[in-house]
């Protein structure tokens, strides 16, 4: 890795300074790390590695990170860019859930490819880690989320089969984990 990369892991820190992972005392800066680990493993070069880094930040922090992601880049910007599915207002809020989702799957529908990896490199590492909460909590864990346990599903059953048909290296995998988490949830 080149010092870009220590840069973007700097960055991301500082965006997701004090956050936790939902329902969790885990730092937010894990998932991000743990994007870019599985962008890499899917043989994802380091500009794609940086946005995985990179991902959440307007989407958690704000959009005033614009420009410090674009230090990056047009094209890890551009990725960022296609990973948001929704930015805070000026009140914090964002968008409706299902509305945002909905509009974010068919925006995967013709996300270019870079944008795919990370996006579903960020989705398996999100299934895997709802996946490890049904073992060790159960079905508590659907508390965390706004959709509860039929939302949260659906939307991870639509996001693998978009993921599949767009031969996206990972859909496998996260198919494969979006089974075992109808199981685990059934």
């Amino acid at each position: 890795m080149t010092p870009r990369f220590t840069q973007a892991l700097l960055l991301a820190a500082q965006a997701h300074e004090g956050q936790c992972r939902k329902g969790t005392s885990i730092p937010y800066i894990v998932h991000p790390v743990g994007v870019a680990g599985l962008v890499a493993r899917y043989e994802g070069d380091e500009d794609l590695q940086i946005a995985a880094l990179l991902h959440d930040v307007l989407e958690d922090a704000g959009p005033h990170y614009e420009d410090r992601i674009a230090h990056f880049g047009e094209r890890v910007l551009r990725v960022v860019h296609g990973c948001t599915d929704g930015v805070p207002d000026a009140t914090g809020q964002k968008a409706d859930w299902k509305e945002r989702k909905t509009t974010y799957l068919e925006h995967l529908r013709d996300a270019d490819v870079d944008t795919l990896l990370v996006s579903g490199c960020d989705k398996l590492y999100n299934a895997l880690s709802i996946q490890e909460d049904l073992l060790e909590v159960g079905m508590g864990v659907f508390a965390r989320f706004k959709a509860g346990r039929e939302g949260t599903l659906w939307y991870y059953g639509e996001l693998a089969k978009i993921f599949s048909e767009r031969s996206c290296p990972v859909g496998p995998a996260l198919s494969a984990v979006v089974d075992g988490l109808h199981q685990l949830a059934s």
